[in-house]
C-alpha cells in the first residue's frame, strides 16, 4: 500500500466519525489557492459545539511538469478553531499541526523571505519530510445556506528534514540536512460546502 493510499485511509477513518455524528454541522471545502498550483485538495471540518470546529485537510501534488519541474508533496493539517460569532461564520482563530513529505525542483521562485532562499529551487532538487505548527486567523462569509467562502492565513514553524542534490533534473546526492523556517504555514480561499 502506497503512503499516498495509507494517508488517504487516515484520513477517511479520521473523520468518518464527525460525518456520521448527530447534531454537528459538517464542511466539505477545498482550497482555490492549491487548485491553481494543480494540488489535489480536501478539507473536512466538523462542528464541536456552537463556538469550535476542528478541521482536517490534506494535499496531494503527484506531477511532474515539462523539463522536470516538480513540486511534489503531500501534507496533512489538522486545525482546531474558536470562531467568535458562530461556527462557520465570521471570524475564527486556530491552532494547527502540519506534517508531509516533498520532492522539488527545477522551479524558479524568486523569493527570498526571513531568511529562506526559494531560489535554491531553481539549481537543486530537495527531497524530504517536515512537520511544524502554527496559528491563523479565517474569516467565512456565507454566500447562502450551505455555500461559504472561507480566507485564512497562518504563521508558525516548519522543520524540513531534506536531502540536496547536485541539480533538479539529475545529479548525485550532495548531503542531508535540516532546516528551520518561521514564517507562514497556512494560505487559503476556500470555497465550502455545508452538510446539515
Amino acid at each position: 500500500m502506497t503512503k499516498v493510499n495509507k494517508l488517504l485511509l487516515i484520513l477517511f477513518f479520521t473523520v468518518m466519525p464527525f460525518i456520521v455524528s448527530k447534531g454537528q454541522d459538517v464542511a466539505i471545502k477545498s482550497n482555490l489557492l492549491y487548485d491553481l498550483t494543480t494540488t489535489i485538495n480536501l478539507g473536512v471540518e466538523a462542528g464541536l459545539n456552537d463556538k469550535w470546529t476542528l478541521d482536517l485537510s490534506g494535499n496531494y501534488n503527484p506531477w511532474t511538469f515539462s523539463n522536470n519541474k516538480k513540486w511534489k508533496h503531500w501534507l496533512v493539517q489538522p486545525e482546531v478553531k474558536y470562531w467568535f460569532c458562530e461556527k462557520f461564520n465570521g471570524s475564527s482563530l486556530g491552532a494547527h499541526l502540519l506534517g508531509g513529505q516533498g520532492n522539488a525542483g527545477n522551479v524558479d521562485i524568486p523569493i527570498n523571505f526571513l531568511g529562506t532562499d526559494f531560489r535554491v529551487f531553481r539549481d537543486h532538487r530537495f527531497e524530504g519530510w517536515f512537520v511544524g505548527g502554527g496559528i491563523a486567523y479565517n474569516h467565512s462569509w456565507m454566500l447562502s445556506d450551505r455555500w461559504n467562502l472561507e480566507a485564512g492565513v497562518g504563521v508558525g514553524y516548519i522543520r524540513f528534514d531534506y536531502d540536496k542534490y547536485e541539480c533538479a533534473t539529475c545529479g548525485s546526492w550532495v548531503r542531508q540536512g535540516v532546516k528551520d523556517y518561521f514564517g507562514f504555514t497556512k494560505l487559503a480561499v476556500n470555497i465550502v460546502y455545508i452538510i446539515k
